[in-house]
């Protein structure tokens, strides 16, 4: 990507410390649309960070998902952001995603009440289990999930946007960015908006 760059621009990126500027807004952005080569660059750009965010870096997610919105008709406002996250990338390039098996200790966080739900609406029944079911394999994993809703992130359709972040023991495995369906006019209601997805487990 550094040297597509700098092939095209004359010079490499300049490092930054963040992918995006604070308070990045792209669609207010009432620039000029960009030519049929700026755009085809522009294009290039986003496919290239696309395919970092699913190699691992999970870092640049949110803000290459901000940017992709525009590949149809960006503007010339919508191509500097995307040169801001390869010169990122430049500045982190050595990021790497760091395996940790050890099963993570939780018990210093409060206990959660347990309820008794199995005879709450069913009755009293028992789950049913295959006879033949083999048996369990490998060594106890922990499974944790980290999810954040960025309340009105985008400024014209009021949308939110939801991060997650799923950890097999202390090991990434799995993240996602995406702006919201629905508008929602409060924090309270986006967080109950944060799994427009199935959540898959291996």
């Amino acid at each position: 990507m550094i040297e597509s760059y700098e092939r095209t621009f004359g010079a490499k990126p300049k490092e930054n410390s963040t992918p995006l500027v604070g308070n990045n807004h792209p669609e207010m952005d009432d620039s000029e649309l960009l030519g049929p080569t700026e755009i085809t660059l522009f294009q290039s750009h986003i496919g290239s960070l696309q395919w970092c965010v699913t190699i691992g870096r999970f870092d640049i997610a949110t803000a290459v998902m901000t940017m992709s919105r525009y590949r149809a008709a960006p503007r010339q406002g919508h191509l500097e952001p995307t040169k801001r996250m390869i010169g990122y990338l430049r500045k982190y390039k050595t990021g790497a995603i760091r395996i940790g098996t050890a099963v993570l200790d939780y018990s210093s966080l409060e206990e959660t009440p347990q309820y008794d739900w199995m005879s709450s609406v069913y009755g009293n029944v028992t789950e049913e289990l295959p006879s033949d079911a083999p048996a369990s394999l490998g060594k106890e994993v922990t499974i944790t999930t980290y999810v954040d809703a960025n309340l009105y992130h985008d400024w014209t359709t009021g949308r939110a946007v939801t991060g997650t972040l799923d950890f097999l023991n202390g090991t990434p495995i799995d993240w996602f960015s995406k702006r919201q369906n629905t508008v929602e006019t409060a924090t309270y209601g986006s967080e109950f908006d944060t799994f427009p997805r199935g959540i898959r487990t291996s």
